[in-house]
């Protein structure tokens, strides 16, 4: 059988496709033996083959290639390798070839109705509700976990130690508002908030939902106060109170003494004398003493 030539100028034994390139062969194309003193094919031909550009992902290809090398791409019929499921990064299975949709004609399985070879739900599992949105599942209380939930962010510390109940008076002081000069309006000074401290450490601060801040002794009217201010701790008989690394500082001072300059430094405990009041923020006062017959 003698040679023919495709487009592209290599000489090819089928008449279809070329053994080299895979270039479909026209019927009119010019047999490779040319007679003496003719151009010999390849010089008649066209330029040598450029590299292809895959259509597909754009990968370039050599000269003369079948397929992309890249994403699989057939030059000659224009076909797409069957995609193969990537494996789990959990598994050790080899990809698995895709799975061919399920006969049309087989009926499809009621939403309720359990697979087959499924036993179906144990009698206990069946009489039980199952949770509705937010609500922990049976026998839970903590969300799920077996564990008992707690109320806020913060793990509760023990009890005050001792007989004594201990209470923390919120005042707004206006000569505290005016040697801060903050820009926010202070609020109508009046009796003073009443919080009983019932754990031996409590938060002093501005609750914040989004943070999950929610202080024992509540500041949030006053803008000053940092989300965790300053902390106060016990042992029954004493208190201490020590600075979170506040924007505005923590300040002590006795009861009838002027307005206290120096900041109480960061991570350091002071303790608390009778009578002692904390400032902070831009007009508040904090006083911590025991606590009255009914007040606790």
């Amino acid at each position: 059988m003698s040679a023919v030539v495709c487009p592209n100028g290599h000489p090819s034994e089928s008449t279809d496709y070329c053994d080299v390139c895979g270039e479909p062969i026209g019927a009119a194309s010019t047999p490779a033996a040319a007679p003496a003193g003719a151009p010999s094919p390849a010089a008649s031909a066209s330029p040598a083959a450029e590299p292809a550009q895959c259509p597909h992902c754009g990968f370039v290809a050599p000269p003369g290639a079948l397929f992309c090398e890249n994403c699989g791409y057939d030059f000659t019929t224009g076909a797409l390798p069957d995609p193969v499921e990537p494996p789990s990064a959990l598994s050790l299975d080899p990809p698995s070839a895709p799975t061919p949709a399920p006969s049309s004609s087989a009926p499809a399985p009621s939403p309720g109705a359990p697979a087959p070879g499924d036993p179906g739900p144990s009698p206990a599992s069946a009489a039980t509700p199952p949770p509705l949105p937010g609500q922990a599942p049976a026998g839970t209380t903590g969300g799920g976990t077996g564990e008992p939930a707690t109320s806020g962010t913060h793990l509760p510390t023990p009890p005050v130690p001792g007989p004594d109940q201990w209470v923390a008076e919120i005042w707004i002081d206006p000569d505290w508002y005016a040697a801060q000069q903050p820009e926010d309006p202070m609020p109508s000074a009046g009796l003073p908030g009443l919080v009983v401290l019932r754990e031996r450490s409590v938060l002093v601060g501005r609750p914040s939902v989004s943070r999950g801040i929610h202080p024992q002794v509540d500041c949030g009217a006053d803008t000053g106060v940092s989300r965790r201010h300053c902390q106060l701790s016990t042992d029954g008989q004493r208190w201490w109170v020590e600075d979170l690394q506040s924007a505005n500082g923590t300040y002590v001072s006795p009861a009838g003494e002027p307005l206290p300059t120096d900041p109480v430094p960061a991570g350091q405990r002071r303790e608390l004398a009778d009578g002692d009041r904390i400032y902070l923020g831009a007009w508040t006062r904090i006083v911590v003493r025991k606590a009255l017959p009914g007040e606790a």
